[in-house]
Order: C-alpha cells, then sequence, then structure tokens
C-alpha cells in the first residue's frame, strides 16, 4: 500500500486548476526572489553601517543640540540602559553563583543554562530602548520557529551565532556602557542640582548650606556661580550623552543586529520577498479577473445581443420576402450563418466565465469562502458533500488558498480517482482554518506528479501552513489544509 504525502515545509507560492500560470511564474520568479533578497539584505547592511541619527544630529547643530529635544532622548536613553544595565548584572551574578554553587548536585545545570540564554531578552529588550534615539530599529537576527516546540526552539538559539554575540554584549559590552550611563547620569543630576543651587539656598536659610564641603553659602546671590558651573555641566553632559549614546548604537548594531553570515537572516528575507512576490501575482491576477469580468465578457454579451438582433431581422425579411425564391434561398443562408455565429459567441462567453471562475471567482470576494466552495460543488460532475461551518468572513489570502486548496482536489478526484463520492469538511479551531477534502477513489495520488498540489503546498507555506496529503492504494484520498486565519 502506497502513500503519497505532501508537506509544506518549504516558502512559495503556487496556484491551481484554470490558473496554473501562476504556479509557472512564480517558479520562473525564483532568480528574481533570490535577487531582491540579496538586494534587502545588502541593503539592511548598508542601514546598519549608516551614521547614526544622534551623531548626525549633532553634526547638523552642534552649539544648539544640548538644548534640543534629541538631547532629552539621549538622557532618557542612557538613564533607562544604566538602570536595565545594573539589574542585569545583579542577576546574572546571582544565577552564576547559584548556578556553581548548585551545579555539583545538577540542579545549578539549567540555572547556568539560563545564564548562557539571558542575551536573548537583554538584546530584546536592547533593541527597543534603541527605538527612543533611532528611527530605524535594529532587527532581530534570530530566525523565525514558528510551530516549532521547545527543545527544537532551545536547539536552534544554542546553534545560532547571534545568540552568543548577545550573551557578549550582555556581560562584555553592557557593564562598562553602564558604568558610564551611571556615571553620566548623576553628573547630570548634580549639574541640575547646582542650576537650582539659588532657591535651596533661599529655602534653606538661616540654616547653613555647603554646596563645597566646609565652605559655607552665605545668600542666594553667593550661588549663582554653582549655577553657572551647573549648566555648563548639562550643556557639556548634553555633548557627552550623545557620543555615548552614538557608542551604545554603533556597538548595539554591530552585536545585536543580522548580519550577512547569518544563514537565518538571509531565509527570512528570501520568505518575505517570495510572500511579496505571491502577493503581487495575486493583486495582478484579481486584476485580470476584473479586466475579462468588465470587459471582454461585457463585450460577448453586446456581440451575442447584436447577433440575435441581426437574427431577428433577417428573419422579417425572409418572411417578406418569401414569394421571391432566390431572395429566400439567400436570407436563409445568411440567418444559418448568423445563428452560427451567435452559437460561437454563446461557448465562448460560457468559456470566457469559466476563465474568470478559475482565476478568481467573483463569488468569493462578494460571499465568502463557504458559498464559494458551496457554487463549486453545485457544478461538480462527482456528488459534493459540503460542511462549512466558518465564523465570518476570513482573511482575503486564507480564503483564496483555501478555495484553490478545494477546486485542486475537487479536479484531481474528477479526472483521477473514479471517485463516487467527495466530502468537504472545513472549521475553524483554535484560531487555524481546518479543511479536509475527502474521496472514495482508487487512491494512489503522487502530489510530485504535476497535480498542483506541491504548488499549492508552497503557497500554504507562505501563510505559515501545512498542507498533507494521505492517498494509499484502493483509497480514500484525503487532503488536509491548516492555516492560521491570522494571515
Amino acid at each position: 500500500m502506497g502513500t503519497g504525502r505532501a508537506t509544506a515545509e518549504n516558502t512559495g507560492a503556487g496556484a491551481t486548476g484554470a490558473v496554473d500560470a501562476a504556479s509557472s511564474f512564480l517558479s520562473a520568479s525564483t532568480a528574481a526572489a533570490v535577487e531582491s533578497a540579496e538586494a534587502a539584505q545588502a541593503a539592511g547592511a548598508a542601514d546598519r553601517s549608516a551614521e547614526v541619527a544622534v551623531l548626525a544630529a549633532l553634526r547638523a547643530r552642534p552649539l544648539r543640540f544640548p538644548l534640543t529635544r534629541d538631547s532629552l532622548r539621549c538622557w532618557a536613553y542612557l538613564a533607562g540602559g544604566a538602570v536595565l544595565g545594573l539589574v542585569t548584572v545583579v542577576l546574572l551574578l546571582a544565577l552564576t553563583a547559584l548556578g556553581l554553587g548548585l551545579s555539583v548536585v545538577g540542579v545549578g545545570l539549567p540555572l547556568l543554562l539560563a545564564v548562557a540564554l539571558s542575551g536573548l531578552p537583554a538584546g530584546a529588550l536592547e533593541r527597543r530602548l534603541l527605538r527612543l534615539v533611532e528611527p530605524a530599529p535594529v532587527p532581530d537576527p534570530h530566525r523565525a520557529l514558528p510551530g516549532a516546540g521547545r527543545p527544537a526552539r532551545l536547539r536552534t538559539r544554542l546553534r545560532e551565532r547571534a545568540t552568543w554575540r548577545e550573551l557578549a554584549h550582555t556581560l562584555l559590552v553592557a557593564p562598562p556602557l553602564t558604568a558610564a550611563g551611571l556615571g553620566l547620569t548623576a553628573l547630570l543630576l548634580f549639574s541640575a542640582m547646582l542650576v537650582v543651587s539659588p532657591v535651596v539656598v533661599q529655602v534653606l536659610a538661616p540654616e547653613t548650606v555647603m554646596l563645597i564641603p566646609g565652605h559655607a553659602v552665605p545668600g542666594p546671590l553667593h550661588a549663582l556661580p554653582f549655577t553657572a558651573a551647573g549648566l555648563a555641566g548639562l550643556y557639556l553632559g548634553g555633548h557627552a550623552g550623545a557620543l555615548l549614546t552614538t557608542a551604545h548604537v554603533r556597538l548595539a548594531r554591530l552585536l545585536l543586529g543580522p548580519r550577512e553570515e547569518d544563514p537565518g537572516g538571509r531565509v527570512l528575507e528570501l520568505t518575505r520577498s517570495r510572500a511579496r512576490l505571491a502577493d503581487a501575482f495575486e493583486a495582478e491576477r484579481r486584476r485580470i479577473e476584473r479586466d475579462l469580468h468588465d470587459g471582454a465578457q461585457q463585450q460577448l454579451v453586446a456581440l451575442t445581443m447584436t447577433l440575435g438582433l441581426a437574427a431577428h431581422e433577417l428573419r422579417e425579411g425572409a418572411d417578406a420576402g418569401a414569394g421571391d425564391a432566390g431572395a429566400g434561398d439567400a436570407g436563409a443562408g445568411a440567418l444559418a450563418l448568423v445563428d452560427r455565429a451567435r452559437g460561437e459567441a454563446r461557448q465562448a462567453l460560457e468559456q470566457l466565465r469559466g476563465l474568470v471562475r478559475g482565476i478568481h471567482p467573483q463569488v468569493l470576494t462578494d460571499h465568502g469562502l463557504a458559498a464559494a466552495v458551496a457554487e463549486v460543488a453545485l457544478r461538480h460532475p462527482v456528488p459534493v458533500e459540503v460542511d462549512l461551518d466558518l465564523p465570518g468572513r476570513l482573511p482575503g489570502p486564507v480564503e483564496s488558498t483555501a478555495y484553490f486548496t478545494v477546486t485542486e482536489a475537487l479536479t484531481n478526484a474528477a479526472k483521477h480517482s473514479g471517485a463516487t463520492a467527495v466530502t468537504v469538511h472545513g472549521r475553524v479551531t483554535d484560531g487555524r482554518l481546518v479543511l479536509q477534502v475527502t474521496d472514495d477513489g482508487r487512491g494512489g495520488a503522487d502530489p510530485a506528479a504535476g497535480t498542483g498540489l506541491q504548488g499549492l503546498a508552497d503557497r500554504v507555506a507562505i501563510l505559515r501552513g501545512r498542507l498533507m496529503v494521505t492517498s494509499p492504494t484502493g483509497g480514500p484520498t484525503g487532503l488536509r489544509l491548516e492555516v492560521p486565519c491570522s494571515g
């Protein structure tokens, strides 16, 4: 007993049935997708080497920079980073000490593993904190692992170079930068205190105030030099904050962002490129369907009506000239040609309507998946039982993929399986559309035999779904689609 099975594991795009051109188009465009991925990767590397936004603002307005909002954002970033770094260092020291102490009994090994993976949350928080000063976010260097279990995710993260770069940033780079940030924050607070020193002296009078140990300040006027010193400290602190923030950003780009040698970044960008390519083709296919429906189809309808009017006029003329044998024969011949042309126009109109339905049925756009599948079932030569219980309209890509999956399965059942009955069952469970198409045919379907199933599997993979076909010899054949309804 043989079993054919197709599982969507690789990303791509495809189409089915009357739109096999979609699969050919996307297959022929794989090289374009790769080039797009490489260009995007190069653009990402260029972005990472671009000038830091804070440094660019400092160079544009060096004298006024401490008085701008960019300077305030730098101070907020450094203060937040100092607090985050201090908490991280304390937690890591505690986990390391506890893990080493308990490692002799084996309990400390999970704690040491947590220390090794501590760069993941710390790096994610640092990338989010960078948004205070950088308009362009630092991309996540890790591969997306949809549907993977915890053991698989753990193994993958431990093998990624980005994980160890993030750990190096957390253990080696963050502590000195945290210390510098704490020092600058303390300097700014002290400078701010000096700025308001005349007010402090006035409020505390007649108590003795010593801003410098051993030197009392007699009155508010004598505190004005300290105010000037505080303003100078704030002014210089603005420049120092910009330079320290620049160092933070450059090191974050170097250690916390993706690199060209990371395979995950290239695979992710290739996936996104092919997804954009599939979206572009879907939009083009809908445009073709709309043009055929509103253009050529309407013209054929008008042509059929015109031929009908011409046939009516010829019949009246033939009745009026019934006494003239020669004219009657000519009129009858012309009427036969018009009737033949009218029949051919009707046939062309039906073929065009079938082509439009194959490209993208209007009922799917207007009424949703359940109505579109019901319409296909009514026109199918094999009896089809439809049981679709959906909560409402699904996202457009999900509906389109599910519809063409059903039509491909029904087409294969009618052409190859010899089935006498087909069932279509669909539900939305835990945010995923689960669709099952089963026929009672002879089975033995081979997904690699050019039935369009591989193109469907690629298309489903773009939506992070799965397409499974089970077809043992002797039947039955079952096709199961699972796709997230979030798109």
